[in-house]
């Protein structure tokens, strides 16, 4: 049975229920069928890790968490605990690895990948505009340009992670930032920002409501940027990059990747930009030998409505008769990104949805059995594997990888509330 919404749009009955499901995406095609025709493309990404690397040395003098690694932001490929292994039921625990984003340097989360991209290419454009000419990009750490960059404003709409990212990397150029917090974020989070001099705007609704103000606001201004995480293409090729960092690492690991030796990604999924970036990084590396899935709270299965629903209209977990309610912060998304949705349809295996109490189960296990600091909404990733290996499809030969998106820096209340939580 299904839920019929406005526009002809039909979702699972499950999902409808709040249930927790595995929808296997049937809208997959072969990648070389799609990958040149996306909206963002193989020469998009290769800008992006231009970008990166000559922006290395101007992070390495910004944070002085970068200096060690050279300005890179990236964070470990861990192999999953064999305690944690046998409670998804898997087996040949050396193929399983947690991509640690949890612990990624100055943010403590995913969105430093996309936010500091972006930000970054903002300061170019901005730089070259007041005549900067230099390939040396460290020039734009010093006063000079601190005081130059001081009229220009960075605005963006977030749950949290993206704005504490893109509030930091702001700051540290020199620019004004002000960013625009859902209902949803953390006390913590604002407390961080503001503590790092942005200004933070907090609203009583959800956050496609917080993004909508920043887009408003910044649309007022004369000198400003907004950084859009329901159709920004920078947010999206930050992302992409860091499957050139997963490759890396695999084969560090001795880890072959192709149609024989396959590889499982899980990703969390709020509006999309995260989960739709690294699924096109990862698929114009690998091809159909990556199967890209994602996992979304069962109250804000934003993606998978979208998904089920096609791209002719954005569509809402409202629609369904779901709150957007969860203990999952950060994807607490009523509606998911355009953008995200086109790239994901051809290219997503699976799409799977968690209740907040495995969430908080899997918060404290992975603290548990391996000191993992974790967010509920990084800690979905173990649900969802759990949930794929009892609908399992040829995993003998898989390597998988969880990828913890956030958690790292939660102050120590904050995370002995998640421990005792039930």
């Amino acid at each position: 049975m299904t839920a019929s919404h406005p526009g002809g749009a039909a979702a699972p009955e499950a999902v409808r229920r709040a249930d927790p499901l595995v929808w296997w995406n049937p809208h997959r095609v072969p990648a070389a069928d799609v990958l040149d025709a996306l909206p963002v493309t193989r020469a998009d990404v290769q800008s992006a890790r231009d970008l990166r690397a000559r922006a290395a040395p101007l992070l390495a003098a910004l944070f002085p968490e970068l200096a060690r690694a050279g300005g890179r932001i990236d964070s470990p490929l861990v192999p999953l605990p064999g305690g944690l292994v046998e409670a998804l039921g898997g087996t040949g625990a050396e193929r399983w690895f947690i991509k640690a984003d949890h612990a990624l340097p100055v943010t403590g989360s995913i969105k430093a990948r996309g936010g500091i991209h972006e930000v970054l290419g903002q300061a170019v454009r901005a730089a070259r505009a007041m005549g900067f000419e230099g390939e040396d990009l460290d020039a734009l750490a010093g006063p000079e340009w601190q005081a130059r960059f001081a009229d220009h404003a960075v605005l963006v709409g977030s749950t949290g992670n993206l704005g504490y990212s893109v509030g930091l990397a702001a700051r540290a150029l020199g620019f004004q930032a002000e960013v625009h917090l859902s209902a949803d974020a953390k006390a913590w989070k604002k407390d961080r920002l503001r503590a790092a001099g942005v200004q933070v705007v907090e609203h009583a609704a959800d956050y496609t409501h917080a993004v909508g103000a920043a887009r408003d606001k910044a649309a007022t201004l004369p000198r400003a940027h907004f950084v859009d995480d329901e159709t920004s293409r920078e947010l999206f090729v930050g992302y992409a990059t860091a499957a050139d960092d997963l490759a890396r690492q695999l084969d560090a690991a001795g880890v072959v990747v192709d149609g024989a030796h396959p590889l499982q990604v899980i990703v969390p999924c709020g509006v999309g930009g995260a989960p739709g970036g690294l699924t096109l990084g990862l698929k114009q590396r690998w091809g159909d030998a990556v199967h890209c899935v994602v996992v979304e709270p069962v109250q804000s299965p934003a993606m998978l409505l979208q998904l089920v629903s096609g791209l002719d209209r954005r569509t809402s977990v409202y629609e369904a008769g779901l709150t957007n309610d969860t203990v999952a912060d950060g994807l607490a998304c009523a509606a998911a990104s355009m953008l995200a949705a086109e790239l994901l349809r051809p290219l997503l295996t699976a799409a799977v949805t968690v209740s907040d109490a495995r969430m908080l189960h899997w918060v404290r296990r992975a603290w548990a059995t391996a000191r993992l600091r974790l967010e509920p909404s990084a800690a979905a990733v173990f649900e969802a594997a759990l949930a794929l290996g009892r609908d399992a499809r040829g995993r003998d030969a898989t390597t998988h990888v969880l990828w913890t998106t956030g958690g790292a820096q939660l102050p120590a209340e904050a995370f002995e509330a998640l421990l005792g939580s039930r």
